[in-house]
C-alpha cells in the first residue's frame, strides 16, 4: 500500500472535470495538493481543496503542452511545495471527427497534450524520485488505447502512446528504481463534459462511467500500487479478441457499437 498522507500530489489538468475530483481525494485522504491547468481561474480550486484537506493546496496555470512552461513551471511547483511524491498525468484533449474533418492543427495539438505533455511533466520530477526511490506515476489513457474507434484516429493513436509510454516506463523503473510504481489507467467513455454526447450500445456491459467513480477508484489504484486499472471490466477482453481474425474481431467490434459511439459526439460546449 502506498501512503497518501502527508505526500505531495501533482494533478495536470486539475481544474475540472475527473482530474478535480482527483485533486480533491487526494486531499482528503491528507495529500499536499498542487494543480497544473491551462484555465487561468484557480482560485475556486484552491480554496475546495483547503476546505477538503489538512494541507495547503497549489495551482499554477501551465499549458503541458509547451514543454519549455512546463520544466518553468516545475521549478516554481518544487520551490513552493517541495519535490512531488505522485504525478497523476491527467490534461487531455478529444477532436471526435474523421480524419480527412480533422484539421493538422489539431491533430498537432492532440498529440502535444495527451502524448508529449507525459515526457515533459515526468521528466520534470522523475529524477528527484529516483534520488529517493519512491513516488508513484499514474499514466490517465483510455479504453481507445486498447483498440482503434471510429472519429477518435488522433485521439485513440495518443493514448496508444500513452499505453506504451507507461510500459516502457515501467519496464525502466524496475532496474533503475525498484521503489518507484507506476500506474495506467484506459476507462471506457467517462460523463464528463469531455465526452458530451457518446452512446453505448450495452450499457449494462460497457456503462458511461461515473467520473465520480472513475476518481475514486484511481485514487485507490495508486493506494494499492496497482500497475493497470481498465474500466468497466469488459476492456480486459479486449487484448484476448486481438487473437481473433481481423474481420472477427471487426465485427465483434461493430457488434458491441464501439465504432458507432461516437456517432452523437458533441463534446464540450
Amino acid at each position: 500500500m502506498s501512503e497518501i498522507a502527508g505526500r505531495h500530489a501533482l494533478v495536470t489538468g486539475g481544474a475540472s472535470g475527473i482530474g478535480r475530483l482527483m485533486a480533491l481525494e487526494l486531499a482528503g485522504l491528507g495529500a499536499r495538493v498542487t494543480v497544473w491547468d491551462i484555465n487561468p481561474q484557480l482560485d475556486n480550486i484552491v480554496a475546495e481543496l483547503d476546505a477538503r484537506g489538512r494541507e495547503k493546496a497549489r495551482a499554477f496555470v501551465c499549458d503541458v503542452s509547451r514543454r519549455e512552461r512546463v520544466y518553468a513551471v516545475a521549478d516554481e511547483t518544487r520551490a513552493t511545495a517541495g519535490p512531488v511524491d505522485i504525478i497523476i498525468n491527467n490534461a487531455g484533449v478529444v477532436s471526435g471527427r474523421a480524419l480527412l474533418e480533422l484539421p493538422d492543427e489539431k491533430i498537432e495539438a492532440t498529440f502535444a497534450v495527451n502524448t508529449l505533455s507525459l515526457f515533459w511533466v515526468t521528466k520534470a520530477f522523475l529524477p528527484d524520485m529516483i534520488r529517493r526511490n519512491q513516488g508513484h506515476v499514474v499514466t490517465i489513457a483510455s479504453a481507445s488505447g486498447l483498440i482503434g474507434v471510429a472519429k477518435l484516429s488522433d485521439y485513440a493513436a495518443s493514448k496508444w502512446a500513452a499505453v506504451g509510454f507507461d510500459e516502457s516506463l515501467r519496464a525502466e523503473l524496475h532496474t533503475l528504481a525498484p521503489g518507484i510504481r507506476t500506474t495506467v489507467v484506459c476507462p471506457f467513455y467517462i460523463d464528463t463534459g469531455m465526452f458530451h454526447g457518446v452512446k453505448s450500445r450495452f450499457p449494462r456491459l460497457l456503462p458511461i462511467l461515473k467520473e465520480e467513480v472513475v476518481a475514486q477508484r484511481v485514487i485507490e489504484a495508486v493506494r494499492r500500487d496497482r500497475t493497470r486499472l481498465w474500466m468497466p471490466p469488459l476492456v480486459y477482453l479486449v487484448p484476448p479478441m486481438r487473437l481473433l481474425p481481423v474481420r472477427a474481431m471487426d465485427w465483434l467490434a461493430h457488434f458491441l457499437g464501439i465504432n458507432a459511439s461516437m456517432d452523437e459526439f458533441t463534446g464540450r460546449r
